[in-house]
């Protein structure tokens, strides 16, 4: 049995749906950053947390790894190429997509106000939209990212997908737009969805 420790509308978002996509059983703790339930397990205050055996285990990428590479599924072989170009999609999804989102909310609500520096909102827009593009040049033919089977980063790409539009980042590239409207309707994530709120 799993324990998540995370409310449903952060990166818990990403745990929550991998175990529902495996059916697997779990408790969730909806525990907000920062609070004690969360500071006991991960002295940063980030959320998630997946508690197995009573060992924490903290970010969610290496969570939703960990648990596709136990149950063998989401994900490919460790070894192989395909493992490879899946990892190099991961990174890529973290570094330009993850990241940029992550820099908007930190000088929208994270950061104390005085440290705030709203023009940076439009650079990492720009960022964001040249990515895209990248993005759609490297996607599968498929209906996945890496082609017939869905993967860790179909997980984050949708995530960050569902992330950019509550944060007003448009996504402008009608092959993502399609993709992510398929993504968004699989019934393991709208699951976890209807917990947001």
């Amino acid at each position: 049995m799993y324990t998540v420790i995370g409310k449903a509308n952060s990166r818990a978002t990403r745990v929550l749906w991998v175990l529902e996509e495996l059916g697997l059983d779990y408790d969730h703790v909806p525990a907000a950053p920062q609070s004690e339930g969360v500071v006991s397990f991960n002295p940063a205050g980030k959320v998630p947390v997946l508690i197995e055996d009573g060992t924490p285990i903290t970010d969610s990428t290496a969570i939703i790894q960990y648990l596709a590479d136990k149950h063998g599924d989401l994900t490919f072989p460790a070894g192989t190429l395909d493992r490879a170009r899946q990892d190099s999609l991961t990174q890529f999804l973290l570094d330009e997509f993850d990241a940029a989102l992550w820099m908007a909310a930190r000088h929208s609500f994270v950061l104390p106000e005085e440290l705030r520096q709203s023009a940076i909102k439009q650079s990492l827009i720009w960022e964001f939209t040249n990515s895209q593009k990248t993005l759609a040049q490297r996607m599968g033919d498929g209906p996945f990212l890496m082609g017939a089977r869905m993967t860790v980063p179909d997980v984050i790409l949708t995530h960050c997908g569902h992330w950019a539009r509550i944060a007003k980042f448009p996504v402008q590239e009608e092959r993502l737009t399609a993709y992510l409207d398929r993504m968004f309707a699989r019934p393991a994530l709208r699951k976890v969805m209807e917990r947001m709120g």
